[in-house]
């Protein structure tokens, strides 16, 4: 069983930055990023292919967010910049043998969450 642990997040003002990162990574498989915000489903936010380092991102955060992986430290990162309002929720970190996209329910673990919140 595979146990996802995110780390980072917090509270932010609108244009600042924060990291959230996630671990142990699960290295022969994709490791993606979703958020959910009050009230809206989850929504697929980034993911990267550990072998390749192929990245994958929603329009909605492209140019703003970067997803990474750390062999060192065994973790996949995502950098969040220029973050606005709404960016805030829940961001949760997932892991799939059988997709680098978007669908969640090919995603096969998951983290708790961590809460990113950004005031405007």
């Amino acid at each position: 069983q595979v146990r996802l642990v995110e780390s980072g997040g917090g509270f932010v003002q609108a244009g600042g930055s924060l990291r959230v990162s996630c671990g142990p990574a699960v290295r022969t498989f994709v490791m993606g990023w979703f958020r959910q915000a009050p009230g809206k489903e989850r929504e697929f936010v980034a993911s990267i292919i550990w072998s390749t380092d192929t990245t994958n991102y929603a329009s909605s955060v492209e140019g703003r967010f970067t997803i990474t992986r750390d062999s060192a430290k065994n973790t996949v990162d995502l950098q969040m910049d220029s973050l606005k309002p709404e960016d805030t929720a829940v961001y949760y970190c997932a892991s799939s043998s059988r997709t680098n996209g978007r669908d969640a329910s090919l995603y096969d673990y998951w983290g708790q969450g961590t809460q990113v919140t950004v005031s405007s």
